[in-house]
């Protein structure tokens, strides 16, 4: 395809233009790009739009142009260190060199020396990355070391000074921050403080992606689900601990930042880029995705993506688990129906995003580690909150199994580790990675699941079905994901402290709450409201009798009958 703003013929991703350069005898041009980033625009405008430039990229090498959120494999495994990304690669995707953006000069320059190497060596001028290199996990035992080496790297890396973790730009890390709220909360509220100060956009709502300064200034302010979502969750948890209603304040105004700008009628879309200076662009265009500047592309992305998408669904329900707030579980709802009717199929298998197809009518990429990892941990939320009759996809437990199923069998390699997903001849993709922060995740919905099942499932642990997962089945395989790593426990950094929040969970037991009661009962709802954003919660649950409580935490159980007792029940298992 020829782009009309850039004069380059782009291609899309896939096989073809892989094998289009090796017919060709020519290097690949791989131009990472995101519709939130402004400087992916700019050098369209600046470097691609210049003639000379893109008559020697489409006589030269064969360009190939990918969207980041739409590939996100692509983007983990030639992404530069930013965007847009800039990458030559041979015809079997292999990495010749790369940089970020490019001015004309620059892009002259390297387009030359590309040329000559690839002159000189051909397919040997390119690299396998170390990342990709398929070297064994470093496996180990998960014990107690984990968690307090973590809990530790919360003080040597904190910033008193400004808040947050890490002298450098300062990136809000939610996870990071829910992790502390357990075990250094004064932190933990410190920096959502700082979140809300600096990156939340009190005008029009929604946080900004990260700040450039150590201060927290210079945010960059582009706005992406996921990391929306994910702070909507940290504020709601640290409202859990604290009763702060400030704290509210920025995820009620998320919340409707959300619903506002980005439902497209069934899902939210994946992103909204910065307001430029002029106070013009995305925050203030009405449209919908074909909204933007008059050159260069739309300032919202409004396609929905599974992973963004399951993860507001869990923020937006653990928001109304604390709070009742009864906009945030109609988008939840909303999004559940919405992920179970058009994003999983019947075997479990989760597309990315929704849409047919490409502009040139490539599919969308399927069962991809982190859409699994969110898509069992919303609908594992929604068993808590919500009850297992409140969906009209029907129980969100079953979906939950059906999706995790799927992602064991296709994704967990024997050793433990999982994969970001499936093996695919194209490019790199058939190169193994695995990262540490989708297998946390993904470990910690196994978990939640787990429980679920056996508080819930009469055939959790046997009997039934003879290839149906038993609840030991899902705690096992989060076991060995978070073991495959363990041996490396001493180098992991706060950035995955989530890492040993699962490993802790792993040795030690669950604070677990069946209430026999349906959801929205008031011991459902005191249940929820428990000073611990790990403990699992189980309305409808069929061992416990109707107006009746059990606490669990390992064999120890005390049970209650109203919600004062129940919170008296929760601090004898679970104080000093």
């Amino acid at each position: 395809m020829t782009d009309d703003r850039t004069h380059v013929e782009w291609r899309e991703w896939g096989p073809a233009p892989f094998e289009e350069a090796a017919a060709a005898d020519r290097p690949v041009l791989l131009a990472l790009t995101a519709t939130w980033c402004d400087s992916c625009h700019e050098m369209d405008a600046e470097t691609y739009a210049e003639p000379r430039i893109a008559a020697n990229v489409n006589d030269g090498f064969v360009p190939i142009r990918v969207d980041v959120d739409r590939r996100p494999r692509v983007r983990e495994r030639y992404n530069m260190g930013g965007f847009p990304s800039t990458v030559f690669c041979t015809p079997s995707g292999k990495v010749i060199s790369g940089a970020t953006y490019l001015a004309p000069d620059g892009m002259r320059q390297v387009l030359g020396s590309v040329r000559d190497r690839w002159a000189e060596s051909g397919e040997d001028a390119g690299r396998i990355p170390r990342a990709l290199a398929g070297e064994p996990t470093p496996a180990g035992p998960v014990d107690e070391r984990i968690e307090s080496h973590l809990a530790g790297q919360l003080d040597e890396k904190w910033d008193p000074r400004f808040a947050g973790w890490g002298t450098d730009a300062k990136f809000p890390l939610p996870r990071t921050v829910e992790f502390a709220l357990k075990r250094a909360r004064d932190q933990a509220t410190e920096t959502l403080g700082a979140i809300a100060e600096s990156l939340y956009d009190g005008e029009r709502g929604g946080f900004y992606r990260y700040a450039e300064g150590r201060d927290w200034t210079d945010p960059h302010t582009e706005k992406v689900l996921d990391a929306n979502a994910a702070l909507v969750r940290a504020f709601a948890n640290g409202y859990l601990y604290t009763g702060d209603d400030d704290l509210l304040d920025p995820a009620v105004g998320t919340r409707d930042f959300l619903v506002d700008r980005l439902w497209n009628g069934s899902a939210f879309g994946g992103s909204v880029a910065p307001v430029d200076e002029g106070g013009e662009g995305g925050e203030d265009d009405e449209g919908g995705a074909d909204t933007g500047a008059p050159e260069f592309g739309p300032r919202r992305d409004l396609t929905g993506y599974a992973g963004g998408n399951a993860l507001a669904a869990d923020a937006f329900l653990t928001l109304a688990a604390y709070t009742d707030d009864d906009r945030a579980t109609e988008y939840a709802e909303r999004v559940l129906d919405t992920l179970n009717r058009a994003f999983v199929d019947d075997e479990g298998v989760v597309s990315h995003y929704t849409a047919d197809g490409d502009a040139e009518g490539s599919a969308a990429p399927e069962l991809l580690l982190e859409d699994h990892a969110r898509v069992v941990s919303a609908f594992t939320t929604a068993r808590q909150v919500l009850g297992p009759d409140a969906l009209s996809t029907g129980d969100p437990l079953a979906v939950a199994r059906r999706v995790a199923d799927a992602a064991v069998d296709a994704l967990q390699e024997p050793e433990g580790a999982f994969r970001d997903g499936p093996e695919v001849d194209v490019g790199l993709l058939d190169e193994p990675l695995r990262p540490l922060d989708g297998g946390v995740e993904m470990a910690e919905a196994l978990l939640d699941l787990s429980v679920l099942c056996r508080a819930t499932d009469a055939d959790a642990d046997g009997g039934g079905d003879a290839d149906r997962r038993t609840a030991s089945d899902y705690r096992d395989a989060a076991h060995a994901g978070i073991a495959a790593f363990a041996g490396a426990w001493d180098r992991i950094g706060i950035q995955v402290a989530g890492y040993g929040s699962v490993a802790a969970r792993l040795t030690r037991s669950d604070l677990v709450v069946a209430v026999g009661d349906e959801a929205g009962s008031d011991l459902h709802r005191a249940a929820l409201r428990v000073s611990d954003h790990e403990a699992v919660v189980v309305p409808a649950a069929p061992a416990v009798d109707a107006g009746t409580a059990t606490v669990r935490v390992g064999d120890d159980a005390r049970d209650a009958t109203t919600p004062d007792e129940l919170m008296t029940a929760v601090s004898s298992l679970t104080g000093p």
